[in-house]
């Protein structure tokens, strides 16, 4: 498979590495690696043409700059508020991040450089393995906006770090550092800022060496547990596109533009 596809994922810039090992970036450092519509739609798709290259085995997944990536772009969130046609096509993209990355046979691994939130942090938390700098800072971070916390959050957070740590962030939406999210387990590890990405190309590259059909027989299998919580995911997701449609995210969308406390 040619880097032909590279093109087809508007928002993402690609780096072949030795020994099967892709770097993917997210690439809008100019807005924090913010997703727009066409990045959303990428982040949505891309994991079908990781899966289908034969030439990777691993693929790394970090962002531009100094973010990971910070949410939804705001313009973007604006346009489909209170439009059932627009909810729709967002609710389907995002129930492909979580399911595709799930069925990719290749091994993903997350290097979470900075501020991570929304769809931006379902790809760091839906990785096989995530790798996050002590300093940066995540949030799910929907109902700062008056949604319901849906994307990942209810399929993989619970596993991860507990039911009550779950539910205390998810409510809260208060930010979790990458020290905090590793002793807690809601990452597989945190490292100084400055090792983060030699320490994830190390990682990559021994997973890489590994033996191919172990260890995506072994993804596969540990993924049948994310996969018992499907229902309580799709359910998730339909209320927060709910959400979507209400007078509480018409408010929150509206003071985040206007950078004051919403009124709920």
């Amino acid at each position: 498979m040619t880097d032909q596809w590279f093109e087809k994922h508007p928002g993402l810039r690609f780096e072949r590495r030795d020994h099967g090992v892709l770097w993917m970036i997210i690439d809008r450092p100019e807005k924090l690696n913010a997703t727009d519509a066409s990045l959303h739609r990428s982040l949505s798709r891309v994991w079908d043409d990781i899966d289908d290259d034969d030439a990777v085995d691993v693929v790394v997944v970090t962002g531009a700059g100094e973010a990971f990536s910070a949410g939804g772009d705001m313009e973007w969130i604006e346009s489909f508020v209170g439009d059932y046609e627009g909810v729709s096509r967002v609710f389907d993209e995002a129930s492909d991040v979580v399911y595709r990355m799930l069925a990719c046979r290749k091994i993903i691994i997350s290097a979470i450089n900075g501020v991570a939130v929304g769809a931006g942090l379902a790809v760091a938390l839906m990785a096989d393995i995530s790798l996050m700098s002590e300093d940066a800072k995540i949030t799910d971070g929907h109902v700062r906006i008056g949604v319901g916390a849906g994307d990942h959050a209810n399929i993989i957070w619970p596993l991860l770090c507990g039911m009550a740590k779950a539910k205390y962030y998810l409510l809260t939406a208060d930010f979790i550092d990458g020290a905090t999210a590793d002793r807690i387990g809601l990452v597989s590890r945190s490292v100084p800022g400055e090792e983060l990405l030699d320490e994830a190309e190390k990682v990559a590259m021994k997973i890489a060496a590994g033996p191919r059909d172990a260890i995506r027989w072994t993804k596969r299998s540990l993924n049948l547990w994310v996969k018992q919580a499907a229902p309580a995911f799709d359910a998730s997701a339909a209320m927060e596109m709910l959400s979507f449609l209400g007078p509480e995210a018409a408010e929150g969308v509206a003071a985040m533009r206007e950078k004051r406390r919403p009124s709920y």
